[in-house]
């Protein structure tokens, strides 16, 4: 869902997106800047396009995932973005690639996130209780370079706190008993750190 519907810029990512999908079976596709200049509302956005922001994409078909790639820091201008991770959510690696006969029939979610702010936390209870349930989107890594996020249309499936964080912990894969026990009552793992954001959300 766009939250800011009159500022245009959501039909111009999705179809920015849909476009990336659709000639990454060219021999040769496209750039990102004849992408861009084929969009007839670009060059009202020119702006927020040219400005780096860290953006997913998430493709979806009758309902099933078919590929979501992103980025969790800003490294490059909005429309460049998107391209990439559009095409390369089409070839996730978690799941069989796109195939091109799909691409009119994907659903295109195009999550622009926040900066990240850390959560200042040693406990799983004072976690919980900081999240902003269907707001926050969640990030937790630790000093052996484990990662994992949920953005936060992901409340939408998993809308308790508790349930959000262990599916999150087992994501991730860190150890077995943070996420099969009451995570309140888990002992908070040495080196875990935790972060939020906030996203902007256009689907088409």
């Amino acid at each position: 869902m766009d939250p800011h519907p009159e500022s245009g810029l959501g039909p111009v990512l999705t179809a920015l997106a849909r476009s990336a999908v659709a000639t990454s079976f060219a021999h040769r596709p496209p750039g990102t800047a004849a992408l861009i200049a084929a969009e007839p509302e670009a060059p009202a956005h020119a702006a927020a396009l040219a400005k780096r922001e860290a953006t997913f994409v998430t493709l979806e078909r009758d309902g099933r995932l078919r590929g979501c790639i992103g980025t969790l820091t800003a490294l490059r201008p909005l429309g460049i973005d998107v391209v990439r991770n559009a095409r390369l959510a089409a070839r996730d690696p978690r799941l069989p690639p796109v195939g091109e006969a799909e691409v009119a029939s994907l659903q295109v979610t195009v999550t622009v996130l926040s900066p990240s702010e850390p959560i200042a936390v040693r406990a799983f209870t004072s976690l919980l209780d900081h999240l902003r349930p269907g707001r926050d989107g969640l990030t937790l890594k630790d000093k052996g370079g484990r990662r994992a996020t949920f953005l936060p249309s992901v409340w939408a499936s998993l809308p308790e706190p508790d349930r959000f964080v262990a599916a999150l912990l087992r994501k991730g894969r860190w150890p077995r008993h943070l996420w099969t026990t009451e995570l309140r009552a888990a002992a908070w793992p040495e080196g875990l750190a935790a972060e939020r954001y906030g996203a902007r959300e256009f689907s088409g």
